[in-house]
């Protein structure tokens, strides 16, 4: 259980289906990524998400009014639509259905860490355009913020995979 812990963002619970339903498309735009076009849903997920930016980073935290931690943060939000999802990045990595990075869209989850079976951090869609990937996340360092991961020193090479836990198909 220790090394299970200081590979995820909070302890493990066991993880629920999605009940939400969804569509997206995209739009070409000329390098990098292709824009993604949100659906109404994933757009209010999203706007949602980002009415946190500024909230304090708490370990295993679940809540605005304590602090969030990466996957408690994303299940939090989630949840704020009926979509459950668990509040433990490790087993979220198994939730929803895979989806190509470059084909992300806004509300899907990015997975992060040294590989599939060591996943140190989850972060949540906002947009994806030709400038990269943004997402909103909850950080150690800087709490919940918004920022480009595809032009992140830090984050862009611990990239991992993304997973859609918003559509049901």
């Amino acid at each position: 259980l220790i090394v299970l812990l200081a590979f995820n963002c909070s302890p493990a619970k066991k993880p629920s289906k999605p009940t939400s339903k969804s569509t997206t498309k995209s739009t070409s735009k000329p390098g990098g990524y292709t824009e993604a076009v949100a659906t109404p849903f994933r757009k209010k997920v999203v706007d949602y998400g980002k009415k946190f930016v500024g909230t304090n980073y708490k370990y295993a935290g679940q809540s605005p009014k304590t602090g969030f931690d990466c996957s408690g943060f994303t299940s939090y939000v989630l949840k704020e639509f009926g979509v459950i999802a668990s509040p433990a990045s490790s087993i979220q990595a198994s939730e929803g259905r895979y989806v190509a990075i470059d084909k992300v869209m806004p509300g899907d989850l990015i997975f992060f860490g040294e590989s599939k079976k060591k996943i140190s951090h989850v972060a949540m869609v906002v947009k994806r355009g030709s400038d990269g990937i943004t997402c909103v996340h909850s950080t150690t360092s800087r709490g919940v913020i918004v920022e480009n991961i595809s032009q992140s020193t830090y984050w862009k090479p611990k990239i991992l995979f993304a997973r859609d836990v918003i559509s049901e198909d």
